[in-house]
C-alpha cells in the first residue's frame, strides 16, 4: 500500500509540478532564435482559411466580417464548410459573394467537414478557425510569420478568454470561468515552453496555421482535430510552434455542466489518439516523446492516480503522520472543491431569478375571468 501512495504522489507531483519546472530549465538552456514576427515579414503567402460550421448562421456573419477587415497583405480565400446544417448558412454566406466560398455536406462531423474544407484550398498555408471566436487585428499576420522558417510546419496561436465571465442577465460572475482561466494560463505557459524547447504538444483549434503539405486527411471519427494534425506534422520532422502574438477571443465556459463536457471530450480524444496514432508513443519516431508522455499521457492518469492516492491514504493515516497529513490535505482539497460547486449553484440561483424578475409582467386585465356579454354563453 505503502508503494501505490508514493507512486500515486510521485506521478501526481511530477504531473503538475514537475514537469512544468522541467520545461522551465529546458527552455532557457536550449533557447531558440526569436520566432519571426509580422513586422520582419516583407512577403506574405496566400492563406485559405478554413471554418467548419454548423448551423452557425446566428453568429456567422459577424465572424466573416471580421476575418475579412483583418490586416493581412497576402492573397485570402475563406472557405465555411456547412456540416450538414439546416439553418440559414448557406444564405449569410451568399451575402459575401466572391469573397467566401461555401462547401456544403451532409452531417459527418468537425473532422470530415475539415477535411472537404482543405480539399477545396487553393493556397499552401491552412488557416483553421471557428465561427464562435473573434481574431484580433493582426492575428492572420502574426500566425503566418514564423512560417517563413522552413523548420516550422505549424504555428497556433493564443486563445484569451474572458477571465471575468459575467452572466449577461444578472451580471454574476463565475466562479467556474475563473477557475478555467487560470488553468488555461497555467496550459499557454506549459505550451510557451514547450514551443521554446522543440514542439507544442497540440495546438489551440480555433486559431492555428498549418503548411497544407503536411495535412493529412483527418479520419471522420477523430475529436481532437487540433492535436492529431499538428502532432503528425511533428511526425514528419517540422516544428510547430506557439505564438502570443496573434490573438483570438472567447468567453470560458461559464457553468460546470460546460466545462464538464469540454474535460470529457478532452480525455476522449486523447485515449483515441493513442489508437489513431500509435506512433506518438515511439521514442525515437516522436521528437517530443518525453512531453506527449507527460503532457497528454500523464493527465490521462491523474484520475486513477488521485484514487489510488485517496485510497492508500486512508488505509496508511493511523501508521504514520505523513499519510494522516496526506488524508486531510486531499479532505480540504475536496471540501474546496465542493465548496466552489455550492458557489457556483448560487451565481447560477442568482441569475435565474434575476431573469425572471426582468420579465414583463401580463397585464392584470389579461388575468381576470372573461365576463360573459348579454346574449351570449361562454363553453
Amino acid at each position: 500500500m505503502r508503494l501505490i501512495f508514493w507512486l500515486s504522489a510521485l506521478s501526481i507531483a511530477y504531473v503538475y509540478v514537475g514537469y512544468p519546472a522541467l520545461v522551465a530549465a529546458w527552455s532557457r538552456l536550449r533557447a531558440r532564435k526569436p520566432l519571426t514576427t509580422g513586422a520582419e515579414v516583407r512577403a506574405f503567402p496566400a492563406i485559405s482559411i478554413v471554418i467548419a460550421a454548423r448551423n452557425e448562421a446566428a453568429r456567422l456573419r459577424a465572424r466573416l466580417e471580421n476575418l475579412l477587415s483583418l490586416d493581412y497583405p497576402g492573397d485570402r480565400q475563406i472557405i465555411v464548410v456547412s456540416d450538414g446544417s439546416t439553418d440559414a448558412t448557406s444564405d449569410v454566406v451568399a451575402e459575401f459573394p466572391g469573397q467566401v466560398d461555401l462547401v456544403w455536406i451532409p452531417p459527418s462531423g468537425k473532422a470530415s467537414a475539415l477535411n472537404a474544407g482543405v480539399s477545396c484550398a487553393m493556397h499552401d498555408v491552412l488557416v483553421f478557425a471557428d465561427a464562435r471566436q473573434t481574431f484580433a487585428p493582426g492575428a492572420i499576420r502574426e500566425l503566418v510569420a514564423p512560417l517563413a522558417d522552413a523548420e516550422i510546419g505549424g504555428v497556433s496561436g493564443e486563445l484569451l478568454l474572458d477571465s471575468e465571465v459575467m452572466n449577461r442577465a444578472s451580471n454574476v460572475e463565475s466562479p467556474v470561468a475563473e477557475g478555467i482561466g487560470t488553468y488555461w494560463r497555467f496550459e499557454k505557459w506549459v505550451r510557451r515552453q514547450e514551443s521554446a524547447i522543440a514542439s507544442t504538444v497540440g495546438v489551440t483549434g480555433a486559431i492555428y496555421a498549418l503548411r497544407r503539405s503536411l495535412w493529412r486527411p483527418l479520419p471522420p471519427e477523430t475529436i481532437l482535430d487540433d492535436v492529431l494534425a499538428p502532432m503528425r506534422a511533428v511526425l514528419a520532422g517540422r516544428r510547430v510552434v506557439f505564438t502570443d502574438r496573434a490573438i483570438a477571443f472567447d468567453r470560458a465556459a461559464s457553468t460546470a455542466d460546460d466545462e464538464s463536457r469540454r474535460k470529457t471530450r478532452t480525455l476522449a480524444g486523447n485515449v483515441q489518439l493513442l489508437w489513431l496514432e500509435p506512433r506518438l508513443l515511439v521514442p525515437f519516431v516522436n521528437p517530443v516523446w518525453l512531453q506527449f508522455w507527460s503532457h497528454k499521457i500523464g493527465r490521462l492518469a491523474m484520475p486513477y492516480a488521485l484514487l489510488a492516492l485517496m485510497a492508500s491514504s486512508i488505509a496508511l493515516a493511523s501508521q504514520h503522520p505523513v499519510y494522516a497529513l496526506a488524508l486531510a490535505a486531499q479532505c480540504a482539497f475536496y471540501l474546496l472543491a465542493g465548496y466552489g460547486a455550492c458557489l457556483e449553484w448560487r451565481a447560477a440561483s442568482r441569475a435565474a431569478r434575476a431573469q425572471l424578475a426582468r420579465r414583463p409582467t401580463p397585464a392584470a386585465a389579461s388575468w381576470e375571468p372573461t365576463r360573459p356579454r348579454k346574449g351570449v354563453v361562454n363553453a
